[in-house]
């Protein structure tokens, strides 16, 4: 089993309306080279100016990041001749980069330590054809923040986990669109090879970033290894030569001319750290310490800012732990069954469910069918209990009738169970929760049962 070095470059579009240093629509209309101007279009003369929303995003990555903030920062020009790039450099921060240091901990405990984060603009989406490729320059000049790790991953898991864990952060800040792009360059060795390092390019998806890994790691236990670049094609499963990889001194880099130097005070810094809302991590801790959250829930509810708010209303209402067994584990389920999300959820619906499983009202059983039906087809819970008559049967007079029923009809399980069999109870339970649709209180059933065989 080999030991491999993988580091991660990865490259986020920020959530502003117009482009790093343009007035040009970062959305719109998808018609090729209509979000252009001379300035995204690199024409001779054209002065760039910088967003300060797409700065002051940045910023707040870095710091939730845990980087050190650089007060006096310069764009640089990074020289490379490519037809994605109209005037054959990207503006970058290469010499002064917004934030240094840094880390994100994994579930393991592990903290992979980042390098740098940076602002920089994207180049043009290139469409290749068999015979010639076309260039579509609305994506170019679109602001970008590349965070950069230390070459501390040890696996293709330990990375997708990674690229998980920044999204979270990501999307707590708000600086993140739903459904934008985020791509990594991966650079990755292994210690049989003397790490001599590959650089894997514009992998898209965090699945595929593993997938491509993957693959990388077998084929360089397998073959000679040499410096270069390659490319992942998803749908061979195959990453190939491109060229031999560059050096930093290859793109040539000098600071841009046309940008003045960047200057962010203490003050500013500490204004936007203040604005940092509460992330995913101190939630979890949150949770587990105030609460009293299993930690598994506690983990997978501030993964996503919109359960981990849909919590925060539920426990004001209902008891914390009540709150996250079905949120975390019965709503989750049905919206990634329905692929429905967060945000299509009735609240009050799912509140009348809650405070009726919390009163004892229901059973569990009914309570994973009305969350179905909630999530599928946003009906009152509260409605469909009198409609259907779902309310929880516990008189043990109403009950003891489906019980002898149940026993009469399976002998063989009571033979079973009076054999010693444990399982045979809960086949002959499962009799009874069927009759009554599931509104039986189950610690009744099982007393009843147990007394009715003897």
């Amino acid at each position: 089993m080999s030991t491999p070095k993988i580091g991660l470059e990865v490259h986020t579009q920020l959530s502003t309306v117009t482009k790093l240093f343009c007035s040009c629509a970062t959305q719109g209309t998808e018609e090729p080279n209509t979000r252009t101007c001379v300035i995204c279009l690199g024409h001779p003369g054209s002065k760039p100016a910088l967003n300060s929303l797409a700065l002051q995003q940045a910023i707040k990555i870095a710091l939730a990041l845990g980087c050190n903030i650089t007060h006096t920062m310069q764009f640089s020009r990074k020289t490379y001749y490519y037809p994605d790039l109209a005037k054959n450099y990207q503006i970058t921060q290469y010499e002064t980069p917004l934030g240094v240091g840094g880390s994100i901990t994994l579930d393991s405990g592990k903290k992979v330590n980042l390098t740098r984060v940076h602002i920089e603009e994207d180049p043009a989406a290139l469409e290749h054809h068999e015979t010639y490729s076309l260039a579509d320059y609305n994506r170019s000049g679109i602001p970008l923040v590349e965070i950069v790790t230390e070459p501390e991953l040890e696996s293709p898991a330990q990375a997708r986990e990674f690229l998980n864990k920044l999204l979270t952060v990501l999307s707590y800040l708000g600086v993140y669109t739903e459904g934008g792009t985020i791509k990594a360059d991966a650079n990755v060795s292994i210690k049989e090879k003397n790490y001599t390092r590959v650089e894997i390019k514009n992998i898209t998806g965090f699945k595929e970033i593993e997938r491509a890994l993957t693959y990388e790691i077998k084929r360089q236990e397998q073959h000679e290894v040499v410096k270069e670049t390659r490319g992942w094609n998803a749908e061979t499963g195959l990453t190939t030569s491109l060229r031999s990889k560059e050096s930093e001194e290859d793109y040539g880099y000098i600071v841009d001319p046309d940008l003045p130097t960047i200057m962010v005070t203490e003050k500013e810094i500490e204004d936007i750290r203040a604005s940092l809302p509460e992330l995913s991590a101190a939630k979890i801790k949150k949770y587990i310490a105030q609460l009293g959250i299993d930690s598994l829930d506690a983990a997978i509810i501030a993964n996503d800012l919109g359960v981990a708010t849909i919590f925060e209303k539920m426990i004001q209402i209902v008891p914390a732990t009540l709150a996250a067994k079905w949120i975390r584990r019965d709503l989750l389920r049905v919206l990634a069954k329905t692929e429905k999300t967060v945000s299509e959820i009735n609240l009050e619906h799912l509140k009348e469910l809650l405070v009726m499983l919390h009163r004892k009202e229901i059973t569990d059983q009914v309570g994973q069918q009305l969350m179905t039906t909630l999530v599928e087809q946003d009906e009152s819970p509260q409605k469909l209990v009198k409609q259907k008559s779902l309310n929880k049967i516990s008189n043990e007079l109403s009950i003891k009738g489906f019980c002898e029923d149940a026993v009469k009809e399976n002998s063989a399980a009571v033979e079973d169970y009076k054999s010693g069999k444990q399982e045979a109870l809960d086949f002959l339970m499962g009799q009874v929760m069927r009759k009554t649709k599931g509104a039986a209180a189950p610690e009744v059933v099982r007393q009843q049962l147990k007394e009715l065989i003897g």
